[in-house]
This record gives C-alpha cells, structure tokens and sequence, in this order.
C-alpha cells in the first residue's frame, strides 16, 4: 500500500533519505510514533521508540512500534554501544535540560545522530521577539506559558556546540516551508536537520 505522503510531516522524507533500508532506528521522545512508522514503510528499519508522554506512548504502542515509557534525561544506560545504527531526536532537542549528555549518549549507543530543531535564529521570530513577546510559528507552535521547550537555540549556536563538542557533522539542511535554504540559513531557516556520526 502507498504511503499518502500529505498524512506526514514535511521533514519525514528528508530524514528517510538519511537512514539506509533495513537499519536498526531508535527514536527518543517518539511522540505517536508516526516518524518511526513512515521509516517502517519507507525503509523497512527496524524501531524502536522512547517515549515519556503516556498518551503519546500508548499512540505508539497501537501502531505496533517497540516503545518504551522512559525519561531519555536520565540518559541511555540501557542500551550497549552501537547497538543502534541510527538514532534520532526530532523536533526534541529544544525541550532537553541535558542537551551535551543526551547527544554524547546518542552518538554513543548509535552510529549515525539525526536532530532536528526550530530554528530560534529565523527572522520572523527574531520579529516578533524585537516586539516584545515570545515567538510563536509553525515550527514553535506553544504559548510563552504552556511551551515544553527549555532551550531554544539557532542553527549557528548549534554549529557551535558540535564544534566544541567535536561532533562530526555528516550533512546538514536548513528548511522553510519544505524548501532549501542555503543563503543566510541561521536568518533565513526555520527548520534544521543534522546528520552527524560517532566516529
């Protein structure tokens, strides 16, 4: 059966395009499980979710993915080393206290890292922050009061971490309204995609 592609995220194909067929995917904060369940039919991975909402983790589990109901702060600890060829933290990033722990526990346990995050340095939203109240878009759809993220950051402030962290940084996309931005992307972006490797 095809996949009607309208049903799913817009970023989804671009990380299916990153994740070779048949691999072993762990998605943490896996939400309804909808990203591992296109990959499941886009690239026959095999996933596996972690997930602490229990709504969203029950979502999961009635979709048929290996969920489990764990905080990924508390980090990875049982999971091996490579025990994953590819693990994921999609639109998640930004909602993390321990971002550097969770990205060394990542790319520990995986041997390829894809994040994705809003990118706080786009220019509607430096907008609407020059206009005293917190931005709000597609891509940060919360109110100041009842958003989940704790540490928003812009493309060039990421770029910055994997450089201080050592990150190998395999590929790198910058999106807006599904389309590539490749001029002033940390102005021009709203959406970044990060494939990066433990080696």
């Amino acid at each position: 059966m095809k996949l009607d592609k309208n049903n799913y995220r817009y970023d989804f194909p671009i990380i299916a395009n990153w994740v070779n067929t048949n691999s072993k995917v762990l998605d943490l904060g896996c939400g309804d499980g909808e990203l591992l369940n296109y990959l499941k039919k886009e690239r026959n991975i095999t996933g596996y979710g972690i997930e602490k909402d229990p709504d969203n983790w029950l979502k999961s589990l009635k979709k048929g993915i290996n969920v489990l109901q764990v905080d990924i702060e508390a980090g990875l600890p049982e999971f091996e080393d490579n025990s994953f060829d590819v693990v994921i933290l999609s639109k998640t990033i930004q909602s993390m206290h321990n971002t550097e722990e969770i990205l060394d526990e990542m790319l520990r346990v995986g041997k390829q890292v894809i994040v994705t995050f809003p990118n706080f340095g786009y220019w509607r939203d430096r907008i609407q922050s020059i206009q005293g109240v917190m931005p709000k878009s597609k891509e940060l759809p919360y109110s100041w009061f009842n958003t989940p993220n704790v540490h928003l950051c812009t493309i060039k402030d990421f770029d910055d971490l994997c450089k201080s962290n050592k990150y190998k940084i395999v590929d790198r996309l910058v999106l807006t309204d599904n389309k590539s931005v490749t001029f002033f992307p940390n102005l021009l972006g709203a959406l970044a995609l990060y494939n990066l490797v433990n080696h």
